[in-house]
């Protein structure tokens, strides 16, 4: 039992620490394309989603309608995302993502895959695959979990 706690408390320190690194390049990166984290979840959530009210948008990011509209007005100001009317309803506000927003998400992402390909060049592709598997089954049994 012992040894098996001691693989779980393994795993769970090396999750940690990896994703301390991804987190702080990952950062570097985005301070390379002048944006900012909140921006960068913002961009990807409108790009994944389609465009959203800034309420919406809010309760997807966990954040207030404040801090959210405080957000939208920096990305529209570098060009990143415009508001527009609703066009069913013109009372609605929705935000949309301009192409300079999908231009600059398409580069930091590859930024991020470029530095962790170079993490792994080292692997066969028979470990880099028993890693994606493996990380994603941890994955996926962590959101069914959150999601129940």
């Amino acid at each position: 039992m012992k040894e098996k706690f001691e693989d779980i408390a393994n795993i769970e320190k090396y999750l940690r620490k990896t994703d301390y690194i991804i987190r702080r390049k990952g950062r570097e990166i985005l301070a390379d394309f002048n944006i900012t984290g909140p921006q960068f979840t913002a961009l990807q959530i409108l790009i994944n989603q389609g465009t959203m009210t800034i309420g919406e948008l809010s309760q997807k990011m966990a954040l207030a309608c404040s801090t959210i509209t405080d957000l939208i007005d920096r990305m529209e100001k570098s060009e990143l995302v415009i508001r527009k009317k609703d066009e069913k309803d013109k009372r609605v506000v929705r935000v949309e993502v301009l192409n300079k927003g999908h231009v600059i998400l398409e580069k930091v992402l590859s930024a991020r895959i470029e530095f962790l390909s170079g993490k792994l060049s080292n692997f066969s592709d028979e470990d880099k695959n028993k890693l994606n598997i493996g990380l994603k089954a941890l994955y996926e049994a962590m959101n069914n979990q959150i999601e129940s």
